[in-house]
C-alpha cells in the first residue's frame, strides 16, 4: 500500500504528483500490460536482443 504523508496546508496537487510518482515506481501498470498477453520466452529474448542492438546503434551514431 502506498502511503503519502500530507503536511498541513500542503497543496493537494503536489500530493497527487507524489502519489503518481510512487505508483509509477512500483511498476503496477507495466506489469498489467505484460500480463495482458502471454509472450513466449524465446520471443521475449529475441525482442530484448533487438532492443539492445538498436540502442547500441543509436549510441554509435551519437559518437
Amino acid at each position: 500500500m502506498i502511503v503519502i504523508p500530507v503536511k498541513e496546508g500542503e497543496n493537494i496537487e503536489r500530493s497527487l504528483k507524489k502519489f503518481k510518482r510512487k505508483f509509477e515506481k512500483t511498476g503496477v501498470v507495466k506489469e498489467m500490460r505484460n500480463r495482458q498477453a502471454y509472450i513466449k520466452p524465446s520471443v521475449q529474448k529475441r525482442q530484448q536482443k533487438l532492443k539492445a542492438v538498436y540502442i547500441q546503434k543509436l549510441q554509435r551514431e551519437e559518437e
